[in-house]
Order: structure tokens, then sequence, then C-alpha cells
């Protein structure tokens, strides 16, 4: 045998005993630790050496991670990898993580796709770690992209997607021999377009929403993958062997091609004084707004170049998938109840007057409309898992000892099927809503798809209303039906892993237009 084959081969067999030995002992000291220290630590599930408990995630970890904790209790300890991780799967317990001490879990475990995406710039808003550069930016998001006010004015934007929508539904069905329509491309269609021209404008053009489209879904796809350094650090160079940092170092140069082209030309536009946008609407886009604050010599901090692009990709990544997601849900469960369907549409019907459009305006009258896209969230949260959190600081909970650099998952789809507050947790019952409290701001923890505290996503209200808009000019403008050779029984409603929890049957309908 060539003795470099032979080299290879005896290193390829060594290191796992290597890395074997070294964890077991790392184990065995740190449970010696925590007895002569007296530390109570949540209850574990049995987990195999090195790996942890890692296999037991499944492939849908918000539903294996609710079945361990009938076994174990609301607040568990997993070990992935090297990295504790409690599970937390009750709202009574989210109670003292998301608001009795929520600046202790405010923070963010540092993921390298993260790391790698944003160059490590902590200008981004859902995943930067907890401090005064976070408030920084999420004042910046807050003030010009999410407020009340500048939500309000996209109005005119919103209503040129909507048209564009309901065309390319109209023009679909019409090309189809059977009248069918795919409608994950065209849901998505209408995300994306909603989010580019709201953060850079009309600008982008046809070629580059279509490249903006697959990359957002390239992202879902690699964030679904195992970063072996996330739970390994030490074993970095696994990501090497395995292609998996050669996959997102090439995403991430994408991304920065893109990013740096839509910055240069708004810089040239806004220096040689030229018209900000192509549209017939007036709005004034998210990356206009932040390069004039990086031009305001009263900033109280800098804006960097790499900083904005870090924004638009956050405003991208975080925009794009949810939207897309919670429409194929919403217009899932609407096919599979048509009692709900008529409902809704008489609702919509009756306000529209046979208008060309249900416009915003419309949509706060519709108590129905509210109830089912709550109903949706409740049942389909588009991040079942929220965002992981991190300890920041040692912190005692129900008892138990959290020490500081723990991982926090909080399982937001469990809270929403507790079947101690929900009657009928598993079906799709809007009525629910009609005469309850319960909202999207974190008030009731068992309904948090947006999250609570002070990470609550900070772009539920825009996003809300571009799903009930949809939602009412889809039943509204259109009777839908399932297409010819799949019966009703054959509809079905299981998911595809991932950050965000895409169904995994492709979503076809046949459209019947009404006005």
């Amino acid at each position: 045998m060539n003795p470099s084959a032979l080299f290879a081969a005896v290193l390829l067999f060594v290191l796992p005993l290597f890395f074997f030995f070294f964890f077991f002992l790392a184990e065995r000291r740190k449970k010696k630790s925590c007895s002569e220290k007296k530390i109570i630590l949540p209850p574990s599930p049995p987990g195999l050496p090195f790996v942890g408990n890692l296999l037991q995630l499944g492939s849908l970890p918000h539903r294996s991670l609710r079945d361990l904790a009938g076994k174990h209790g609301p607040v568990f300890l997993l070990h992935l990898g090297r990295v504790p991780t409690v599970v937390v799967s009750s709202p009574a317990s989210a109670e003292e993580f998301l608001r009795t001490h929520d600046l202790v879990f405010a923070n963010r475990p540092a993921l390298k796709m993260i790391r790698v995406m944003t160059h490590n710039s902590t200008a981004e808003v859902a995943f930067t770690r907890y401090g005064e550069r976070w408030r920084q930016m999420r004042r910046i998001c807050a003030s010009h992209l999410f407020s009340s006010k500048t939500v309000g004015s996209f109005s005119p934007l919103r209503r040129e997607v909507l048209l564009l929508l309901l065309e390319r539904i109209a023009s679909s069905a019409s090309k189809s021999t059977d009248g069918v329509v795919s409608m994950n491309e065209i849901l998505n269609s209408f995300a994306v377009d909603m989010i580019c021209r709201t953060t850079v404008g009309s600008s982008m053009g046809e070629e580059r929403t279509k490249l903006v489209a697959d990359l957002v879904r390239r992202n879902s796809a690699i964030f679904a993958r195992v970063f072996v350094e996330d739970y390994f650090s030490g074993l970095w160079w696994l990501d090497l062997l395995l292609g998996s940092d050669w996959r997102l170092r090439r995403l991430t140069k994408e991304w920065d091609d893109l990013l740096e082209e839509v910055i240069e030309e708004h810089v040239g536009r806004q220096q040689g004084g030229g018209d900000q946008s192509k549209s017939s609407s007036t709005t004034h886009a998210f990356i206009d707004s932040l390069l004039e604050l990086q031009r305001e010599p009263s900033l109280e901090f800098e804006l960097k170049t790499k900083d904005i692009k870090t924004l638009l990709l956050d405003m991208f990544s975080a925009g794009i998938d949810t939207t897309t997601v919670t429409l194929e849900w919403a217009m899932a469960e609407l096919i599979r109840h048509p009692k709900v369907m008529k409902k809704l549409q008489r609702e919509v019907r009756e306000v529209g007057h046979g208008d060309v459009l249900i416009s915003e305006e419309d949509s706060v009258k519709m108590r129905y409309l509210n109830a089912v896209i709550k109903e949706v969230f409740r049942l389909h949260p588009p991040a079942p898992l929220l965002l992981p959190r991190e300890s920041s600081d040692d912190c005692r909970i129900r008892g138990y000892d959290i020490p500081k650099g723990t991982r926090i998952f909080i399982n937001a789809w469990a809270f929403g099927r507790d079947p101690a507050r929900w009657e009928a947790p598993d079906e799709f019952r809007p009525e629910r809503f009609l005469d309850s409290s319960a909202d999207y701001t974190g008030n009731d923890l068992h309904f948090i798809p947006f999250g609570a505290g002070r990470r609550i996503c900070p772009g539920l209200h825009f996003a809300v209303v571009d799903v009930e808009l949809a939602v009412a000019n889809l039943v509204y403008r259109f009777d839908w039906e399932l297409p010819s050779y799949l019966a009703s029984e054959d509809f079905k409603m299981e998911e595809i892993a991932g950050l965000v929890v895409h169904r995994e049957q492709k979503l076809e309908l046949v459209p019947t237009p009404v006005y």
C-alpha cells in the first residue's frame, strides 16, 4: 500500500477514537464539577457518546421535542454534541425565560452560517448578540421600515404587487389545459416582489428578482444543514471535508455581488439626483433611508456599507420565506375546510362590494379574516422553534440551574397545540379567535408565532398586513378547488424540516375568476 494512503487510513481511524476519548473525559469532568458545586440541571434523556442527543431531534425537531417533553417535562436538557441546550415546551415555563429573565436569555448563539454570510457584521438584527449595537440596528429597522407610518406608506406599492399576484394566477390558469396553477411559485413571487420593492425599490428588475428568490431558497436549504462546527467547535475542518463550508461561502459570494451592485446603483442615483424609483408609487425604499443615514453627520454610530448589506440580507432572508410559507399553509387549510373558505368569502365579498381589490382599509373591518390568519399562525408558526437563544449568565429557573452559554429552544409550535389551553388543538377552527383577546404581540405566551420579549420579530405588523391582504384578495377574486386528479383524501399536510417549515406536497389548485 502507498505510504501516504496508509497514513491517511490510520489518521481517519485514530482521529475519531481520539475525539471520542476527549469527549468522554470532558463529560466526566463536567458531571463531576456539577456534582461538587451541587448544580441541579434539568432532566435529560440519555444520549449517545460524542453526539449526545443530536439524533433524537429527528427529521421534524419541533414534533420530536414535543414528544420528549411528554416524557421529561416542560423544561429539559439536551446535549447536542458539545452544546448544552434547554428546550422549553410550555407557556408557564416560557414565562421565566421570556419575561422574568428575558435579559439573561436575549442573546443569540454565534452560528457559523450567520458569521460567514454577514462577515461577522454586528448589524444583523435577527441573530446578532444582544447589546447596544443590536438596539441601534433594531431602531433603524423599526423607524425606517416597520413603523406604522412606513407600513401605511407602502399601500400604493402593495396594491401594485397584489394586482400582479392576481394577474399571474389568472394568466397561469388560462395557459394550463386543466386550469391548474402551481401556487408555491406564485406565492413565492408575491413575497419576493413585496420585500424587494419595499427594501430596494423597483430597480431590482425581473432577472435580479428571480435571483433573490433562488438565493433565499438556497438560504433555507443551507439552514436545514448541520454545520459540525456549531456543535463541535474543534471539528470545524469536517465542514470543509463534507462540502458544507464551500456551499456556504459560494452562496455568501453571490449575495455579496448582488447587494454590492444594488447599493452602487442607488448611491449613483442619489448622487446624480435621479428618480428614486421607476414605480408609479412614491414610496421611499429602505435602502435609500440607510444610505441617507450613512451620510448623516449627526449619526451616533458608524454605518458601514457592510452593515447595509447585512441589513438588506436580513430583510430578504427573514421576510420572503416566512410570508411564502404562511400563505401556503393558509391556502392549504382553506382548501381542506370548504365551510371556512365559504364563510371567509362571504365576508370579504360583502365588504369588497365588487371593487377590484380588497384594500387595507377594508381588511381591518374583517373579523373572520383576522381569525383565519391567527389560526394559521397558531397551527403553523413559520419558525416552530423560534430562533435559538443563549444564556448570557448563570440563572436558576423552576428549581433548575441554567449555566451561562446554554442554548435555548422555545417550542412555539407546541404552545399553539397545548390541549390545556386550546380545545381540539390539532383542528383548524378560526372561530376560536372571534371572541379571544389573543394577539401576535407576545402578550399571550400560548400564541407566539413571532416570539416574545426583547427578541420578538420587529416586522410582525408588516408581515401580518401582507398575509391578510394576500389571503383576502385570493378568496375575493377566485373560487378554489383541487385538481381533478387529486382527491381530498390525497391532499397531505406533511412538513419539510428547516428553520422555516414548508408543506412537503406541492400546492396545486384550480382557480375560477369571480370578478
